[in-house]
C-alpha cells in the first residue's frame, strides 16, 4: 500500500478532514453514481459526515492492487447525532439513526504521492448516498 493510502485512511479512521486533505491531490475526482465531486465538495461532504455522525467508523480487511488501481472494502456505520448540513441540500437535524451502509469497495487512483481519484462501487445502499437514504434523505444528490 502507498504510504499516501496509509495516510489517507488514517485520515478517515481520526476523522480528520485536515489529514485527509494533505492526501487527495487538487484536481481530485470522487465519482459517484450521479456526480463527480471535487477536492473542496469531498472535503465538504466528509466535514458534513464527522458533523452529522461524530461517531462516523470505518473498518476494512486490507487493500488490493489491480492495473494500478488500489481497492478497499469498507465497512462504515454511525449514528446521526448532529445535523447534516452541506451545500445544495436543507440540512437534515439529528435523527438518532444508527447507519450501517453494505460493505463495498472503493477504488483509488494515487499519481505523484496523491489520490487522483476515488469511485465508490456504486451497490444498493452504499456510500454515500445510502448514508442520506438512511437519515430520510429522499432522492439525496450524491
Amino acid at each position: 500500500m502507498p504510504a499516501v493510502l496509509r495516510r489517507y485512511i488514517d485520515g478517515l479512521k481520526a476523522r480528520d478532514v485536515d489529514m485527509v486533505s494533505g492526501t487527495v491531490a487538487d484536481d481530485l475526482a470522487f465519482v459517484t453514481a450521479t456526480r463527480i465531486l471535487d477536492k473542496s465538495a469531498f472535503l465538504a461532504m466528509l466535514r458534513a459526515l464527522y458533523t452529522g455522525f461524530p461517531d462516523w467508523s470505518y473498518d476494512f480487511d486490507g487493500v488490493a492492487l489491480h492495473e494500478g488501481v488500489y481497492a478497499v472494502k469498507w465497512r462504515q456505520h454511525g449514528t446521526h447525532l448532529g445535523t447534516w448540513n452541506l451545500a445544495g441540500m436543507d440540512p437534515v437535524p439529528a435523527t438518532g439513526r444508527l447507519v450501517r451502509i453494505p460493505e463495498h469497495h472503493f477504488f483509488y487512483r494515487v499519481r505523484a504521492a496523491r489520490i487522483v481519484e476515488i469511485r465508490p462501487d456504486p451497490v444498493p445502499g452504499g456510500a454515500p448516498r445510502g448514508i442520506l437514504e438512511q437519515i430520510g434523505v429522499e432522492a439525496p444528490p450524491l
